[in-house]
């Protein structure tokens, strides 16, 4: 079985650090696992293949110029005809996957005008967080080529029901949308693992891991963070990632007087992710309040993965993969006090707590690995065994 893998988005480095880069690496590692051959086309690479993808072909598509924003729309828009010549080159294939860029649109076309599957991921409404967060100069094509994207694949994949609700917005979309959440690989984050920055004896490590962005509620751990550590000194903040947020989020501990009690690790390699999971005590998922929410958090299936008790906001998809006080803590969004009161109970139940990770780790193991997402992903594509298909061979 041969799968044309599409990632024309720059924002996303497919063999880098970031979460939507693991994304892609772990579908593509699955897809591997289950007998696929996959083909990589993807705009930004981010340095080498990482462990268990040395043997992917990858076809790099033109990278799009810095500069004025219209300028690199328009050279995003010009490398569908590179992306379509590639396809054509490398054929024949079974079936085409693309994760949903703003301006790509030829992968679609390319499955319909030759008879194959065409599936399209869709992870975030990118027209309007391209626009509020990194500048949009032509949103009228923007629109033009989403419209068209989501009409010509054969089924749309939504990561969350939010970003389904986002999708059916779009006519003609129907009943062509599917969600299928995000997953773990259980088997990265061995029980027995030893923690790469252990803390002092009877240190309670509270622990965030993801880009420090503005949406992951940064402001609302410190706070609260703050608030526990007035109740208790021997507790620990351990930030694991970097971002836009980093200045803003020191400037908070600082004047906090809470930076010898933080450690902020920067950006880490996914290898590391494990060793610094074993680390922690407690996990976070601090998001504010948000009316758009649509995120299928990776940092949270890790966590959980990982065994660690985990403490989130009680917000979009978070509210269906935690059961409040079976496999986790939800808290209000934004709230501060209430994550600092969730915390200082997990600190003084350490049993509540093993009790909360065990079940996390049996949740993530039973529902949500990424086999279990790739074999929905197949079955959409009308094959439930990689054997069955076998449309490149007749060719």
């Amino acid at each position: 079985m041969r799968i044309a893998y599409i990632c024309a988005d720059p924002g996303v480095p497919v063999f880098g650090q970031k979460g939507c880069s693991i994304h892609v690496q772990e579908v593509i590692r699955s897809l591997l696992r289950q007998g696929a051959q996959v083909e990589l086309f993807a705009t930004r690479l981010g340095g080498d293949p990482p462990a268990g993808l040395e043997t992917v072909a990858v076809h790099e598509l033109p990278a799009i110029p810095k500069g004025e924003q219209a300028v690199r729309e328009q050279a995003a828009l010009s490398a569908n005809l590179d992306l379509r010549l590639a396809l054509e080159r490398e054929a024949p294939f079974d079936l085409v996957y693309e994760r949903y860029s703003l301006w790509s649109f030829t992968a679609m076309e390319y499955a319909r005008s030759v008879g194959i599957t065409g599936l399209l991921e869709v992870n975030a409404p990118l027209i309007e967080e391209q626009e509020k967060y990194r500048g949009l100069s032509d949103r009228t094509s923007a629109e033009r080529v989403a419209k068209g994207v989501f009409s010509t694949a054969t089924a749309l994949i939504a990561v969350s029901e939010e970003i389904k609700t986002y999708l059916k917005g779009y006519p003609g979309v129907g009943q062509r949308v599917h969600v299928i959440p995000n997953g773990v690989n259980p088997d990265r984050f061995p029980s027995n693992i030893t923690p790469s920055l252990p803390a002092s004896p009877g240190t309670f490590t509270v622990g965030f891991v993801g880009t420090l962005k503005p949406w992951h509620g940064l402001p609302v751990l410190v706070k609260a963070f703050d608030r526990l550590y007035q109740q208790c000194s021997e507790t620990r903040l351990l930030i694991v990632g970097d971002g836009p947020e980093r200045e803003n989020l020191l400037a908070d501990l600082l004047a906090r007087g809470l930076l010898n009690a933080a450690y902020l690790t920067g950006a880490v390699a996914p290898s590391e992710i494990p060793g610094l999971l074993a680390s922690m005590t407690v996990a976070v998922a601090p998001y504010p309040a948000q009316t758009d929410f649509y995120f299928s958090p990776l940092k949270v299936y890790e966590y959980m993965a990982a065994e660690l008790p985990v403490v989130a906001s009680h917000i979009g998809q978070l509210k269906s993969l935690i059961e409040d006080k079976t496999n986790g803590l939800l808290v209000p969004p934004g709230n501060p006090i209430a994550l600092a009161t969730a915390l200082d109970r997990l600190r003084q139940d350490s049993n509540l707590a093993n009790c909360l990770g065990q079940a996390a780790r049996k949740t993530m193991r039973q529902n949500h690995t990424w086999d279990a997402v790739t074999q929905r992903i197949l079955h959409l594509a009308g094959f439930d065994r990689v054997s069955q298909l076998s449309v490149g061979a007749k060719r």
